[in-house]
């Protein structure tokens, strides 16, 4: 079974963005992000897929949701719909062999996929920054925390952070 995996990063207020950028930096969570990307389809909105300075992000399968029907992204997929971008990315998982499909952001894709999610892969960045799009809660009916590791911010970090592991209730 190919797992769904979110892979977001959001403050302790569950802001994820402040006028269409990170309202953070840290260096810990790109490199994660990339480790836990690598290999792998991504599923994105047209925002977040936009807001990357070098994009279609390497060595994974960019696959970009939008409405607006003339939007081209080269090196990407660009695709209309969830079912649509989950189907490629499903295929796209199988050839890859691989076990993971990331959705990672932004917060339009992460509510309208949170329903099929299997897991949340949240660097959870342990500050209050102001911010104009937030993550959906995280329902304790729904979502079981598994693990957390609590660091330290390092030389290129802006605040201590904890890597948090949520799986869905069966």
């Amino acid at each position: 079974m190919i797992e769904i995996v979110f892979v977001v990063a959001m403050a302790e207020n569950r802001v994820i963005g402040a006028d269409g950028a990170i309202p953070w930096r840290q260096k810990s969570d790109m490199q994660r992000f990339k480790a836990m990307t690598m290999g792998r389809p991504i599923v994105m909105g047209r925002k977040t897929f936009t807001s990357f300075p070098r994009r279609p992000l390497p060595g994974r399968t960019n696959i970009v949701i939008t409405r607006d029907t003339a939007f081209r992204a080269p090196g990407a997929i660009v695709t209309h719909g969830v079912d649509e971008a989950l189907s490629i990315a499903r295929g796209d998982a199988l050839r890859r062999s691989a076990a993971e499909i990331a959705i990672i952001g932004g917060a339009e894709i992460y509510a309208a996929t949170l329903p099929l999610a299997d897991r949340l892969e949240i660097t959870e960045v342990h500050a209050l920054p102001p911010g104009d799009t937030l993550f959906p809660a995280i329902d304790p009916i729904q979502w079981e925390e598994v693990a957390r590791e609590r660091h330290a911010s390092g030389p290129d970090d802006q605040a201590d952070f904890s890597y948090v592991t949520y799986r869905r209730k069966r």
